[in-house]
């Protein structure tokens, strides 16, 4: 075990992952592929080897720029390869044909090729479905799964932005075929967003299904945003989700910054820090654009809060309903 970064299953399977996942959303756009070079290997020096990406990441410039980066790396040497847990998504358009999007059996299995090809290996550790696909029965989907892994080409399946509901149907038709199944789930989760807690996560535990946590800081906005954005400082936080939602939360978020502030206590960190240590979470997916920002990360990991610290967090962020999973969330 390296120092700061710590190992868990992944669900019910045997495979060890770090509780810290290196997202590479940013790699080719926000970051240089030096810097993304640099991040991998700061990554995995610190014992950091669990990587997830997707085959569109990197469509601000082309589609697949990022898995393109990704495979340069690993084209280095030095096991990076061998030593990385490798997760990649499929479901977004590539190109504007009809059949070039979804989870289809040919989409699926002529998307692993091409990704494959970008990442420069012959395997994908974790190949997770990046939505649902309403038009894909689960009997094609399991079929076109079960035929990746039996050639060699896939070791897992996870899946990402799925319902509760969704799970079930998925893991109770890969049941009776007798196959792994789901093995983990991706999903938004942070203070901001708690949803999940009513569901999906009670679902993911009844089935041994591991929870990854993707945008635990909600797009930076739990990050110390109103400091950065008052600096000059912010990137990230200045767009998208963490924009949008500080029209919603700016008292909060406002209140939250005092608090961490009060406690001598980074925003990023405590949000981290409470991300990953809740129930059902096996690791959550980190961005980092520098050094600096996984440093950051790594120090969340030991991060304990106090039961106060907890209550004060549960009082400007309260869960869904009563909270707790469904129904007790809205029922007696």
């Amino acid at each position: 075990m390296r120092i700061g970064v710590y190992y868990t299953p992944l669900g019910r399977t045997a495979l060890q992952v770090s509780r810290l996942c290196l997202g590479t959303l940013n790699f080719g756009v926000r970051t240089t592929k030096d810097d993304s070079f640099a991040l991998m290997d700061e990554a995995l020096a610190r014992g950091i080897n669990f990587f997830d990406t997707a085959n569109q990441y990197g469509w601000q410039v082309y589609r697949g720029l990022t898995e393109e980066i990704i495979g340069e790396w690993f084209a280095t040497g030095g096991e990076r390869r061998d030593k990385v847990v490798l997760a990649t998504k499929v479901f977004n358009p590539m190109s504007d044909w009809p059949n070039d999007q979804g989870v289809s059996a040919r989409k699926m299995v002529a998307s692993s090729e091409e990704t494959l090809r970008r990442l420069r290996t012959d395997w994908i550790d974790l190949y997770q479905m990046h939505h649902v696909d309403r038009a894909a029965p689960w009997e094609e989907i399991w079929q076109a799964m079960e035929m990746l892994v039996q050639q060699g080409k896939v070791r897992y399946v996870g899946s990402s932005n799925f319902a509760g509901w969704h799970l079930v149907a998925a893991q109770e038709a890969a049941n009776r075929r007798n196959f792994l199944g789901i093995t983990s789930e991706q999903c938004i989760y942070n203070l901001i967003s708690r949803h999940t807690e009513v569901e999906l996560v009670p679902a993911a535990v009844e089935y041994g299904i591991g929870v990854l946590v993707w945008s635990p800081l909600h797009g930076g906005l739990l990050g110390g945003a109103l400091r950065k954005l008052e600096e000059g400082t912010a990137v990230k936080t200045a767009q998208g989700r963490a924009m949008v939602a500080l029209d919603t939360h700016r008292d909060t978020i406002a209140e939250y910054e005092k608090l961490c502030a009060h406690n001598g206590l980074d925003p990023a960190e405590v949000a981290l820090s409470w991300t990953v240590s809740r129930p059902g979470v096996n690791a959550i997916v980190i961005g980092p654009r520098t050094q600096d920002h996984l440093e950051g990360a790594i120090r969340a990991l030991d991060l304990q809060l106090s039961e106060d610290l907890l209550k004060e967090l549960d009082r400007l962020f309260p869960p869904v309903g009563k909270g707790g999973p469904a129904p007790e969330a809205w029922a007696w």
